[in-house]
């Protein structure tokens, strides 16, 4: 039987070790007991991209991607998104950015020199607060897999985003018909409601990890600016 093959590590700002691994031909970022991602379960992320951009039907949108993990949801988008759109990204953790373009480069391929990316090594509350203050322009879409869902499970920091204050900012930070697209690894009547309470309109829509029906059930919340 094929043991994981541990790649990497890298603390994050609140001191968690993050881990890279491969198994099998697969990557997998994992802390402590749980694994964030896998490139064997990619679709649900990938959705995030695709749905959002469809609900939305402006493919020249200006968009922020919160995590970029794998990149799975940000590859979605540029391959969606026309060239006069821009897609910036707001990564924590420069390791991430590194652990794309050394172990996991032919998974990146040239997706980071795309001219439409903006990619920042920054918490996403810092670019959502940007928006709000007039230092930004303001985005269509803001598209947030920051953690395993709106629990903080990775960082404490993350609940900030996800509280009723963290969810006025991100929408706020949007343009009249803008999305907000929040990714979940389950269901959370509790953040929905928040998320309800911040006078969006609200889709809470079921997928599965993997294509064709497979894999775990996710959760991805649409709430639209109206």
């Amino acid at each position: 039987m094929l043991k994981r093959e541990h790649l990497a590590s890298a603390q994050i700002a609140d001191g968690e070790l993050l881990e890279l691994y491969t198994h099998a031909g697969h990557f997998m970022i994992v802390m402590g007991r749980n694994e964030l991602m896998s490139t064997r379960m990619a679709f649900s992320e990938e959705q995030l991209a695709e749905l959002t951009i469809e609900r939305l039907g402006k493919p020249d949108a200006r968009i922020l991607i919160g995590g970029y993990g794998m990149g799975f949801t940000y590859r979605a988008a540029r391959a969606r998104l026309a060239d006069s759109a821009e897609i910036v990204i707001a990564e924590i953790s420069d390791a991430i950015i590194a652990w794309a373009t050394g172990p996991m480069a032919q998974l990146t391929g040239d997706s980071l020199s795309d001219p439409r990316l903006d990619l920042r090594i920054c918490d996403v509350a810092a670019l959502i607060d940007d928006a709000n203050d007039g230092t930004s322009a303001k985005f269509d879409a803001i598209l947030l897999d920051v953690d395993n869902g709106p629990d903080g499970l990775v960082r404490d920091a993350n609940n900030r985003i996800y509280s009723r204050t963290g969810l006025a900012k991100a929408r706020d930070a949007l343009k009249p018909g803008g999305i907000l697209a929040v990714w979940s690894a389950g269901p959370d009547p509790a953040f929905r409601k928040r998320l309800h309470d911040t006078g969006l309109d609200i889709v809470e829509w079921k997928v599965r990890s993997r294509p064709n029906n497979k894999g775990a059930h996710h959760i991805i919340w649409f709430a639209q600016k109206v």
